[in-house]
């Protein structure tokens, strides 16, 4: 098989029919700031035994195709030695890996930021396959001022550009790139403005992409949706959301990218799933499989239950198999509050 049909191959297999994504690449610090709320120690053995209990979640390939990792998470090993990246492929689930370098602040451009981590990305991605990575994870940040001037061009295009070499150097190590620009809901922002500046942002990712060489056929995209800011006074109900950020993508995303793959974005739990839902059930087929890609919204329920407390890892696993099975069916526009009760 050619590598561009290889890429092809495992950007269609992580939007398979009823499957989604789960983002477990959280930063040591993301972390501490999650175990923080529930007394646990941020240590490498809990980081360790957090994920494992996720990963070894009994059937849960039925529901996850993929799981981007943490670089100290793709070289570690279940209880019984066997290496996580193995304890997923047996499930069925590809590996993948988080390889950018987090945002910092953008010279000369204050309140904007821009994603590290390009030096050195060559070498990183080689061994990362090695050890088993299929696909991996770039996330820009992009800010809505509430000054209404930014983002400015300048800041959007710098980051496009760096996702688009990001993704030209994941596909010349085989490794489908995951596109991750997020426009932040945080901020009183309106969801036009949402609109507004997601698709612009797009449209100078898929141009940057272009430039690049990039594989459309190759990757996959995850953005956020259009909502209006945490702290917008105009709340919108879920139909809107869903027609908005359909909208926005049959605006600027090609028809030749395998899926889009949303970021759940600070969003609850049941509202991701709903949005997901609703999106799923508008009129008339979409040129793409709309699919999930979440980390909180995925993983709230389960570390809850667990709390750290190695008698409640059965429950927690529950929790996220009820997550899982809910984005699932979110997939078909199947998904029902009766749903959530059920497992309530």
């Amino acid at each position: 098989m050619s590598s561009s049909a290889t890429l092809e191959t495992t950007a269609r297999a992580l939007v398979a029919p009823g499957k989604g994504i789960l983002a477990a690449d959280e930063s040591h610090a993301t972390v501490a700031r999650r175990f923080e709320t529930y007394g646990i120690a941020n240590s490498e053995e809990n980081r360790r035994r957090y994920r494992q209990m996720l990963f070894t979640t009994k059937s849960i390939g039925e529901f996850i195709s993929g799981v981007i990792l943490f670089d100290e998470t793709i070289r570690q090993a279940a209880d019984d030695g066997r290496p996580l990246v193995e304890v997923l492929a047996r499930e069925g689930i590809l590996p993948g890996i988080k390889v950018d370098r987090g945002a910092k602040p953008l010279a000369g451009a204050p309140g904007e930021q821009v994603t590290e981590g390009l030096d050195g990305l060559r070498e990183r991605l080689v061994e990362y396959k090695k050890l088993g990575a299929r696909f991996a994870k770039w996330r820009a940040v992009i800010v809505i001022g509430e000054d209404g001037r930014t983002p400015t061009r300048r800041g959007i295009e710098v980051n496009a550009h760096a996702l688009a070499r990001y993704a030209a150097l994941c596909q010349e190590a085989e490794i489908v790139p995951v596109v991750e620009p997020e426009v932040l809901m945080d901020g009183g922002h309106s969801i036009e403005r949402c609109f507004e500046v997601t698709e612009a942002t797009l449209h100078a990712v898929f141009h940057a992409l272009w430039e690049q060489n990039v594989r459309l056929e190759g990757l996959l995209l995850k953005p956020n949706m259009v909502l209006p800011g945490a702290a917008s006074p105009r709340q919108v109900p879920v139909e809107e959301v869903a027609e908005a950020t359909v909208r926005c993508l049959r605006r600027t995303v090609p028809g030749a990218v395998p899926g889009v793959v949303f970021l759940s974005g600070g969003q609850s739990d049941e509202r991701a799933t709903a949005h997901l839902n609703a999106m799923n059930r508008l009129p008339g087929p979409q040129p793409w499989p709309l699919s999930f890609s979440y980390a909180r919204a995925l993983q709230a329920a389960p570390l809850r239950t667990w709390g750290g407390d190695p008698a409640r890892v059965a429950d927690a696993q529950r929790a996220f198999f009820h997550r899982a099975r809910c984005n699932s069916a979110a997939r078909s526009g199947a998904y029902t509050p009766e749903l959530e009760r059920g497992a309530a």
